[in-house]
């Protein structure tokens, strides 16, 4: 039990630092809070998400990525894809224009298809397998109680991702108005491209 405390706040530490970093999933669930659009059900997708790769990492499958090479390269491919349709869809939503908070409520679409593009952006991007199998999994070897240092990594995400979609709903006055979701179109077109392009020259 001594060695519980020590390896969890660390594990908790990095693990925020790892996700803290704007990415295609996060942008998602800002934009899922802000319309508060099966806010729930997306924040548990993503936290669970990160919650089986970081299990895995801890308990030693990081080197799948060792056993299989052309994982990596066909991770990275359909990622990119993804994330470049994805961001034409926002970038196309953005020269629309005309969205105002109660719109984007009517179009937030069905649970089904709105759990499915969190798990598009969790499971297609290579960078969280690099983050949660390979560097979470790696640097728990390094305490003296690995499952703490995952639980604390673990407990990171859920309180990161709850916390972005929930708390997502105080900036609803500011997106009442319709530029505003414009701005926050593009912004996410723009991040979900630059990471695509980051996948594609990597």
């Amino acid at each position: 039990m001594t060695s519980v405390f020590p390896s969890f706040l660390p594990g908790f530490y990095l693990g925020l630092s790892l996700i803290l970093a704007i990415g295609a999933q996060n942008a998602f669930v800002l934009r899922q809070g802000l319309m508060q659009a099966h806010v729930f059900w997306v924040c548990l997708t993503c936290a669970l998400s990160d919650a089986l790769l970081i299990t895995a990492g801890v308990a030693g499958f990081g080197t799948l990525a060792a056993a299989l090479p052309w994982l990596e390269s066909v991770m990275r491919w359909f990622g990119a894809a993804f994330l470049l349709w994805y961001g034409w869809r926002h970038a196309a939503s953005a020269w629309r224009g005309g969205q105002s908070l109660d719109a984007a409520e009517d179009r937030g679409g069905s649970l089904r298809a709105t759990v499915l593009v969190a798990l598009a952006l969790t499971w297609l991007n290579p960078h969280v397998y690099l983050d949660t199998l390979v560097l979470l999994g790696s640097v728990s070897a390094q305490y003296p109680d690995a499952m703490a240092f995952g639980a604390g990594a673990v407990t990171a995400s859920f309180v990161f991702f709850f916390a972005l979609g929930y708390g997502a709903r105080r900036l609803r006055p500011l997106f009442a108005s319709p530029r505003s979701w414009q701005v926050l179109d593009v912004l996410i077109a723009l991040v979900m491209w630059a990471i695509a392009v980051k996948l594609i020259w990597m």
